[in-house]
């Protein structure tokens, strides 16, 4: 694949060696910021890379573990970094969409003339905090469907754009099932990665309880800014992405449907539904910001399979017998992608 590197991406204005120059520059920033929140977050490097790789690109990221894992912390900690404007909803059972997106009030002008104003809600910012996603109605839930997929929000028929970049990373609890509310199939089909936060080994718990009560509060730096972030987003569409692997992308999504001549026995016998269009766009995705974290501008096939869980664990539905026999689907999912073959 290192022979792409002489054919770049059509219409791009530079050469190879210009390519290749940028790869490096976003190779060097994304190392910086992992290792600006790893002074926050500790351990749980798999999951910073899937949070920095999904911003990068431009997708929303759900986390799901148990309370008390850094999950909120590690939001926090990416807007300092990103130097992102940032707000956090709590989400509950009596939270309306108007508590969301804002609402249009009465009011008066200089002349004591009423008009009606919009003021705008907490989703008015860059990187917005969902916490607790699922403990809302999904009456509340649908308010975020259009600003999770367009970046805009629409209110009395007006339509109000979100300043750029803009990011969704929500958090939900996998234990606590009381008081909430599934995400709806078009929701989740708007997460780029579901990420599954585990708990920390002895090591990182005791480094835990060492940073937080033991020693000063760490300050991180700004490694880049929203700017930044949007012409970082313009490097990852140079990258050169040959047909076979494109179309193993779409292969791996493929073979998550039942009813497709790619699926495996065990996808036929307990998947209900496949993983939609949106999931084959996120293998390439994040396939070309891993690229590039390596420092090459050319898409290689081990790039497409790093984050395939992220992307289709929570795009595939189990049928009854999935769940009565208690399927795990990160683990189906890996059996899918190893049934795949590269080349075909």
């Amino acid at each position: 694949m290192h022979d792409q590197l002489s054919n770049p991406t059509p219409g791009y204005p530079g050469t190879p060696a210009d390519l290749q120059a940028e790869a490096q520059s976003f190779k060097a920033d994304m190392e910086n910021i992992r290792a600006e929140v790893g002074k926050v977050i500790v351990g749980q490097e798999a999951v910073v890379e899937a949070a920095v790789t999904a911003i990068m690109c431009g997708g929303n990221v759900l986390l799901e573990g148990v309370p008390g894992l850094g999950k909120t912390e590690l939001v926090k900690a990416l807007s300092r970094v990103l130097d992102l404007d940032f707000n956090r909803i709590q989400f509950t059972p009596d939270l309306m969409p108007a508590d969301i997106i804002g609402t249009n009030v009465m009011s008066t002008d200089s002349a004591g003339h009423y008009r009606f104003e919009f003021r705008k809600g907490p989703v008015f910012t860059q990187l917005l905090l969902a916490d607790e996603i699922n403990r809302a109605t999904p009456k509340t839930q649908s308010a975020m469907l259009e600003t999770m997929q367009e970046g805009s929000v629409t209110a009395s028929g007006t339509t109000h754009m979100l300043t750029q970049p803009f990011f969704v990373m929500a958090t939900q609890n996998p234990l606590e099932q009381e008081g909430t509310y599934p995400l709806p199939e078009a929701q989740l089909d708007r997460f780029m990665f579901k990420v599954d936060v585990p708990f920390l080994k002895r090591d990182e718990l005791n480094e835990v309880v060492s940073r937080t009560i033991l020693r000063p509060a760490i300050n991180v730096a700004k490694i880049v800014s929203g700017d930044r972030i949007l012409a970082l987003r313009e490097v990852l569409n140079k990258v050169v992405v040959a047909d076979p692997i494109r179309d193993y992308a779409c292969r791996i999504v493929l073979a998550t449907h039942p009813d497709t001549e790619f699926s495996a026995e065990s996808v036929r016998r307990f998947v209900r539904w496949g993983a939609s269009p949106r999931a084959a766009q996120s293998l390439i995705k994040a396939g070309r910001v891993r690229a590039l974290s390596q420092g090459r501008a050319h898409l290689a096939f081990e790039d497409v399979r790093r984050f395939a869980v992220e992307v289709l664990q929570h795009r595939v539905l189990l049928n009854y017998d999935g769940q009565a026999e208690g399927i795990v689907i990160a683990s189906l999912i890996d059996e899918v992608v190893q049934a795949v073959p590269e080349e075909l």
